[in-house]
């Protein structure tokens, strides 16, 4: 497939922000919170979420239980939520350590966009599959810093709405990848129908895309 070109990451953004649920400013604030709390590596409690913003528990408990794709423990405390949980609460190929705390991403687009949301610097591994070799990347909030093995690549697909709002792994985040070289990414591909692959560099414009967005109110 050819490279995407700027209005095709455009577009795929847009299709991916649609399976997202639009966000108000105050879950805008509530969702980046929630991102920052969780990567601390550990469970957040709903209560900790309402104070911090201010706001009654019903608030935050009414928000959190119309989302899709948040996930908590018998306490009802956060342990995962869109792209992003604790080790405890989800094996994953892809990691993410920030501030020195191991977290699990997902999928690997996960690893680029978390790091703008989280304000902080994250060195990423992410296993491709088939034993196909690993990728090692240092994401800033702002940029993509170091990218090992260079001419690394990732296969994405375009989102369904409706399939990611049931199980947001199953329909979109199996099909999202790190290889470490063009040769072992096309070959996965080829067996994966509607998968494509962008460069890291392109994945990493997508992932700012999706982010401004989404939080266009609170990134500014």
């Amino acid at each position: 497939m050819s490279t995407p070109s700027r209005l095709d990451l455009n577009q795929l953004a847009a299709s991916i922000v649609e399976c997202f649920p639009t966000l108000n400013l105050l879950e805008q604030r509530l969702s980046l919170e929630l991102y920052r709390l969780l990567a601390e590596g550990q469970p957040v409690p709903r209560k900790v979420l309402a104070d911090r913003l201010e706001v009654p528990d019903e608030t935050v408990n009414r928000i959190l239980d119309g989302w899709p794709g948040v996930f908590s423990d018998n306490e009802r405390r956060i342990v995962g939520y869109w792209g992003l949980s604790i080790p405890a609460a989800y094996e994953s190929s892809h990691t993410l350590k920030i501030n020195g705390r191991t977290l699990s991403a997902w999928c690997a687009w996960d690893t680029l966009f978390l790091p703008q949301l989280v304000g902080h610097t994250a060195d990423i591994e992410s296993a491709s599959p088939g034993d196909a070799g690993i990728v090692r990347l240092t994401i800033t909030p702002q940029q993509v810093e170091r990218v090992e093995p260079v001419g690394s690549q990732m296969s994405v697909l375009v989102p369904d709405a409706q399939e990611m709002q049931k199980n947001v792994v199953t329909s979109f985040c199996h099909f999202v990848h790190f290889f470490p070289s063009p040769q072992a990414a096309q070959s996965w591909t080829a067996k994966h129908a509607g998968t494509f692959l962008l460069s890291i560099h392109e994945a990493h414009v997508l992932a700012r895309l999706k982010n401004e967005a989404q939080y266009r109110e609170v990134l500014r």
